[in-house]
């Protein structure tokens, strides 16, 4: 599924760079080398970012 129409970026793109230390949808952007068009995917970005933010911290417990 995609998250960002604007520039292709699929979900498997954005854990990807979240895997790879991504905190902030800019990074996930960095990573793949674009920027943000219209931004409606900033949000499902960090909703994913912070999913695996608190998926790694309750696996650290």
């Amino acid at each position: 599924m995609y998250v960002c129409n604007c520039n292709g970026l699929r979900q498997r793109d954005v854990r990807q760079a979240i895997e790879a230390g991504a905190t902030r949808p800019r990074d996930v952007f960095a990573r793949h080398k674009c920027q943000a068009q219209c931004a409606k995917c900033v949000c499902d970005m960090r909703k994913m970012i912070d999913e695996t933010c608190r998926a790694y911290a309750m696996a650290a417990e």
